[in-house]
């Protein structure tokens, strides 16, 4: 029985369409950021929500994050700047880790309570919907494509959809039954998982990049065990 050597990766031709529409995701998330940002530290401020200020510094982070990709894309040879993109969206991570952290325990020790923002609320609510979309359409083509860097940012964009939800819940439980422990807890949670994310940029574990092209049995063996994917994603 004869084994068949088939090259993976996309055709030069699906490679261009794909770069292309990493390009537009990634446009699309930094004006979507801006805007959040905009609202979210507005709105946190006229509310005194130290929740919706750090929601708001998180969308600057998704814009540099965005901006990162788009710069490596921008180039011919996007392939060489993969590193430096991915140590940019890896310290993003971390440093987004540790600001939701520090304003969570800052908040469980006693911190000022916020008021009611409506404003806030529906930010939260338009950001839980469109996030999840943005980085499940760039997730898909970074992993075509197999941009480590890609992936890694649509983790970012991810991430911000947890966080929408979690400032979403807080904002509601504080509003409705003055629950003001809800948010920074939760927020501990979601810095839990921007330290394993960012770790995990850094270290170029982003899932899911083809690996070198390799031999494929003629009974059809998995393409996403082939092409080393993480299962996870």
């Amino acid at each position: 029985m004869s084994v068949e050597a088939v090259a993976l990766g996309p055709s030069p031709a699906r490679r261009d369409v794909l770069v292309r529409r990493i390009r537009l995701f990634v446009a699309l998330t930094i004006g979507y950021n801006l805007v959040e940002a905009a609202v979210a530290l507005s709105a946190g401020a006229a509310a005194s929500s130290s929740a919706l200020i750090g929601f708001g510094l998180d969308s600057l982070v998704e814009v540099a994050s965005a901006a990162t990709v788009a710069w490596q894309f921008a180039g011919r040879d996007h392939e060489a700047r993969e590193r430096v993109a991915l140590r940019v969206i890896g310290t993003s991570f971390l440093l987004l880790a540790a600001f939701v952290s520090l304003d969570a325990v800052r908040a469980l020790l006693g911190g000022h309570e916020a008021e009611h923002s409506s404003v806030g609320i529906a930010i939260a609510a338009l950001s839980l919907g469109i996030m999840p979309l943005l980085s499940w359409a760039q997730r898909r083509a970074g992993r075509e494509l197999g941009s480590r860097s890609a992936v890694a940012d649509s983790h970012q964009t991810l991430l911000c959809t947890y966080l929408s939800a979690v400032l979403l819940a807080g904002l509601l439980l504080n509003s409705l039954w003055g629950i003001s422990w809800a948010d920074p807890v939760a927020a501990l949670v979601i810095a839990a998982v921007a330290v394993k994310e960012g770790v995990g940029a850094l270290r170029g574990d982003a899932c899911c990049a083809p690996s070198v092209p390799r031999d494929l049995g003629v009974d059809g063996s998995d393409e996403a065990e082939a092409c080393g994917c993480c299962a996870s994603c």
